[in-house]
């Protein structure tokens, strides 16, 4: 497995990475994401990434976004670019798939604020956190998890038909969903479906479904410390197991 990364490295380029995280992303002092804005553009310079976004976890996370320091991250991001000119530094947000009127936990007016906006699924108290924290590791009966895929569905469904989201992040992932109709709203709505570096989702079955609708896919590394900022290998890897053509991934070419 190892030589056939490696082997994949010296074949194909990651371009771009526009899903990770910073100290921005943190409860109370404590750090869900371990790297500052300077730290990931320094790893993504050092990997040959064309840009970069930062994207961290929306307001109503644990360890969410407090809305009030974006001006002090756009300063960062200035200077990280002004350090790294060959790099580009977006300001992004994952944000979270909640109960709310556009079905994010960031507002219409609030996109401004950003680039552009990623959402995924995350355990947030305005989404049905604990049971699907729990049936998603537990036997729970098979009824109930139904209902949970359903409820789940209907909400992405809801959140990327309400909102002009960039890239669907790890889907699948924390929470059963129903990836036909997931991908059938990916391809309405034009939204990337993301191959994630970090979680177990979507998984080779997970991308034997979607690839056979209209989407387009990105690799993102969801790099919680500085030195996982443009992973890439196993997602590919994982892509062309799942019988994806290297062409549909927006952020991949040959060397």
């Amino acid at each position: 497995m190892v030589q056939r990364l490696e082997e994949l490295k010296k074949e194909y380029k990651l371009k771009f990475d526009y899903h990770t995280h910073t100290i921005y992303s943190r409860v109370g002092p404590y750090f869900h994401g371990k790297g500052r804005v300077i730290d990931n553009a320094r790893a993504a310079a050092k990997r040959g990434l064309a840009s970069l976004a930062i994207t961290d976890h929306g307001p109503s996370d644990f360890y969410g976004l407090n809305l009030k320091k974006i001006p002090q991250i756009r300063r960062e991001i200035a200077a990280a670019m002004h350090a790294f000119p060959k790099l580009k530094v977006y300001l992004g947000v994952e944000a979270d798939i909640v109960d709310t009127p556009n079905g994010l936990d960031v507002s219409p007016e609030d996109f401004a604020l950003f680039d552009f906006v990623n959402a995924g699924y995350h355990y947030v108290p305005k989404c049905h956190m604990l049971h699907n924290f729990v049936a998603f590791r537990a036997p729970w009966p098979k009824k109930l998890k139904e209902k949970l895929r359903f409820q789940n569905t209907e909400r992405i469904i809801k959140a990327l038909k309400s909102n002009d989201i960039k890239i669907l992040t790890h889907p699948g992932d924390k929470a059963f969903i129903d990836e036909h109709a997931v991908a059938k709203a990916c391809e309405e709505t034009g939204t990337m479906v993301e191959i994630n570096a970090r979680h177990k989702h979507p998984d080779v079955r997970d991308l034997q479904i979607y690839k056979n609708y209209d989407i387009d896919f990105v690799i993102s590394s969801d790099a919680h410390r500085p030195k996982h900022v443009g992973r890439y290998a196993e997602s590919l890897a994982l892509a062309l197991e799942a019988g994806i053509d290297p062409a549909r991934i927006v952020n991949i070419i040959k060397k």
